[in-house]
């Protein structure tokens, strides 16, 4: 019967199928296999348009890690032992209680040198690993989940062992100009004069790592920030000094242009050290917000800001501020924005934390019934086929 068909039919048909009835798909017959694994299908099967279609398959991916144990190396806090580590994606409805989890493919643990493997980004239903967290660790992974496909990226060129103490930023997109996906490290060097700041960007096209140079304009990192990939432009939280003050901007990085540019905060004159600094996309996926955190816990805050005008300076609105909550006095750190429009949020003290809902308009938080980690981490997920294609991709 599918004979029948033109096969500009049949495209149309399998290209709004879920990637695991696509997988099912491949064994019917050689002509569909060899379309489903053709870069220009795959490519269309994450595009927008598709995406558009298949919206209420765009789901929430939680790593929690607790039972954690640290100690102190060059500098660094290492972790060295993980009790319990889960990955799930949460179909992020009201309740938050549809899930499943996800397991680390096997190939990485023999790889890695740290107990804990961080995600580093998601993108397209592609994750980027790395076991770097809290010491100098150099293993880095572009994985596909839903197709368990995994490729193993070689190490980078600024390390402990070329250029000693650094801290570093790392971020994860695509690259729309060229059809590729990019990770990019920018780097801090502690123990060299003027502590200069350098970049290297990693092509899963190509394979190989590309250095950058110095980093213009000049910044200095924080290993703690993570980056947000938003409209083909990957951005961190950065800050400079000068006469012993501290100034946060925003550092951007095109990655079809491969240039950095300057974003300006909303306009304050000054934020201290202590203050965290998280980007996210905003609630209408239209701009960047930053959750702006103090976890000192004699003052401690939390601020939501959104750009409402990507780009423009002027159109910082800062949306609520909170104290710690309830009797604990637990501390909020917010974690990224829901499609509700709501916001996720860890409630911390010294020895636990819980994840709730914040409603900004009511202003009330709502129990997801997870809580205990010492660790947390969120991003959106969507499977994707991407790799399937890759015959270097190893298949676990």
């Amino acid at each position: 019967m599918a004979g029948s068909f033109p096969q500009e039919i049949i495209q149309e048909i399998l290209i709004r199928l879920p990637v695991k009835s696509l997988i099912k798909c491949t064994c019917v017959c050689k002509t569909w296999k060899s379309m489903i694994i053709n870069p220009s299908f795959i490519r269309t099967h994450v595009s927008p348009a598709v995406q558009f279609v298949n919206q209420n398959d765009i789901h929430l991916l939680l790593h929690r890690v607790s039972g954690l144990q640290m100690t102190t190396f060059f500098g660094q806090t290492v972790m060295y032992k993980v009790n319990d580590e889960v990955l799930s994606v949460h179909y992020d409805n009201q309740a938050f209680d549809h899930y499943s989890k996800i397991e680390f493919p096997i190939a990485t643990q023999g790889k890695k040198h740290n107990s804990y493997i961080r995600v580093v980004g998601i993108c397209d239903g592609l994750f980027c690993l790395a076991d770097d967290m809290f010491r100098y660790c150099y293993n880095f992974f572009i994985w596909n989940p839903a197709i368990r496909k995994l490729v193993t990226i070689p190490w980078p060129n600024v390390r402990f062992d070329t250029h000693a103490g650094y801290d570093a930023s790392i971020g994860f997109g695509f690259d729309a100009t060229t059809n590729n996906y990019k990770v990019v490290r920018v780097v801090t060097l502690l123990d060299q004069r003027g502590t200069p700041t350098l970049a290297e960007v990693y092509s899963l096209a190509t394979g190989t790592w590309t250095s950058l140079g110095c980093v213009s304009p000049t910044c200095l990192t924080d290993g703690r920030a993570s980056s947000v990939f938003f409209n083909g432009v990957l951005h961190w939280p950065v800050f400079y000094k000068t006469n012993g003050d501290l100034y946060y901007f925003i550092l951007t990085f095109h990655l079809g242009k491969e240039v950095f540019r300057k974003m300006p905060m909303p306009k304050i004159i000054k934020w201290k050290f202590d203050f965290g600094m998280q980007l996210s996309v905003s609630d209408n996926r239209k701009s960047i917000a930053l959750f702006r955190m103090d976890n000192r816990f004699e003052d401690s805050f939390l601020e939501i800001w959104v750009m409402k005008e990507y780009g423009i300076k002027e159109s910082w609105t800062k949306l609520i501020t909170f104290r710690p909550q309830g009797p604990e006095r637990l501390l909020p750190r917010a974690l990224c924005f829901r499609k509700s429009g709501e916001v996720l949020v860890l409630l911390t003290d010294k020895s636990r934390q819980e994840l709730v809902s914040l409603d900004l308009e009511s202003k009330q938080f709502k129990n997801l019934g997870i809580s205990g980690y010492q660790c947390c981490n969120v991003g959106f997920y969507k499977e994707s086929l991407l790799l399937l294609d890759k015959s270097d991709a190893e298949s676990y």
